[in-house]
């Protein structure tokens, strides 16, 4: 029976021991391995980064001056087969603090053996060579533990005699002692070039001032010049302005005038579209309507004219025929009354006056009636006078009786009435 192991890629894993007796170690990083229980051994070693802090103290120099340096440092195991598995047999069943005081001792011995060689003013003055150096000597002793040493700084650098106080004092004093003669010095040469410089500025003063009063004038002049100038290019600037304003304003009222022209062609082209719009919408809604339903009224007047004529051509013919008719009766009437009158006229020929008479007798009722037509009328009839003139009134209407019957029907009554036996006229 086995077991499957898996391991990260911060994390070694060594596989030991087998199946048969075997003695052959594999290393795994970032994998998993089969191991068989009880005949094979597991065990991790950490390739995490180890931050280690080593430190000398009161370390004699060249000079035989104690220092304490402190440093930091930052190592790990390296992953190559062969020297993590030189690092196995080196570290492997350890913990990380046991494999970092290991790797401390190392480097403090190193930091000692290389801080004997130097003198203070090296250590201090030149940190990262001194650190570069120890890097350099520990990396093949700490290398052959599988171990890299990616980084070493000094971190700090102090003794307890004051001896680096005192060097900084010394110094300290050889600077201001340099600073202070450098400012007399500089005190010194600052007045001698004060003074020239003030000679030398109020000689350039003086020629400056002329120089100015030189340039006034011939500024003044000169800017007369150009203020004429700028005056006469001014008002030609201006006429040119005025000049091409009215050009442009020309130019931009013959593009509005432009524009005018194409808006009112346009809205005429439009109107017309309109109007053959409205013609061909009139067509569609009351021309052809229109015209359908005047053939319609046309055809059916043509159909009453038609049925008219022939009403009227039958009414004619009616007409006619009963005209005919009449006209025939009335003839055969005329002919029967003419025949009935040439008969009477030959009966009052045969007879003479005595008929004509008898014919006026007949006919005075009649007179007498139309006569008295209009006394029929009347209410009342006053007659003024005496009796003698009602008589002579009488007797004279009497006897304007037969002019009148005379001139009504060309019979002079007088003559008949004498013609007739015992009658008197």
């Amino acid at each position: 029976m086995g077991n499957i192991h898996t391991t990260g890629p911060n994390e070694a894993l060594i596989v030991s021991g087998g199946c048969c007796g075997s003695t052959k170690k594999r290393t795994i990083v970032g994998g998993w391995a089969w191991a068989w229980w009880l005949v094979t051994d597991v065990q991790r070693l950490s390739l995490n980064v180890m931050t280690l802090n080593p430190m000398c103290e009161n370390v004699e120099t060249a000079q035989g001056v104690p220092l304490t340096v402190t440093g930091v440092a930052q190592c790990k195991i390296m992953k190559a087969d062969e020297l993590l598995g030189t690092a196995s047999e080196q570290f492997l069943g350890k913990s990380v603090k046991e494999i970092k005081q290991t790797i401390l001792q190392t480097l403090e011995g190193h930091l000692r053996a290389i801080l004997g060689t130097l003198t203070v003013e090296e250590v201090y003055k030149d940190r990262d060579q001194f650190a570069a150096l120890v890097r350099e000597v520990a990396a093949p002793d700490v290398g052959r533990m599988g171990i890299e040493i990616l980084s070493f700084t000094i971190k700090d650098v102090y003794d307890d005699v004051q001896y680096l106080a005192s060097l900084g004092k010394a110094q300290t004093a050889v600077v201001k002692r340099d600073a202070d003669a450098g400012v007399a010095e500089a005190n010194r040469d600052a007045g001698i070039r004060e003074a020239e410089c003030e000679k030398s500025a109020m000689d350039v003063k003086y020629s400056t001032d002329t120089k100015i009063e030189d340039n006034t004038r011939m500024y003044k002049l000169q800017k007369a010049n150009f203020d004429q100038e700028i005056n006469t290019a001014k008002a030609e600037s201006q006429l040119a302005y005025e000049l091409q304003a009215a050009k442009i304003r020309q130019r931009i009222r013959n593009e509005e005038i432009q524009i005018e022209v194409v808006e009112r062609r346009k809205q005429i082209e439009i109107e017309s579209q309109e109007v053959q719009r409205k013609d061909k919408e009139l067509t569609g809604t009351v021309k052809l309507p229109a015209e359908a339903e005047a053939f319609r009224l046309q055809t059916l007047a043509q159909a009453k004219q038609c049925q008219t004529i022939e009403g009227a051509r039958a009414e004619a013919e009616r007409i006619r025929k009963i005209g005919a008719a009449e006209a025939h009766a009335i003839e055969l009437v005329g002919k029967a009354e003419a025949e009935r009158m040439r008969m009477k006229a030959h009966v009052y020929k045969q007879y003479g006056d005595a008929a004509i008479m008898n014919i006026v007798l007949e006919s005075l009722p009649k007179i007498a009636a139309e006569v008295a037509a209009p006394l029929a009328k009347t209410e009342e009839i006053v007659l003024i006078g005496g009796n003698d003139n009602v008589t002579n009134d009488v007797t004279r209407l009497v006897a304007q009786l037969p002019p009148s019957i005379n001139a009504l029907t060309g019979v002079d009554l007088s003559k008949v009435l004498a013609k007739i036996p015992g009658a008197k006229a």
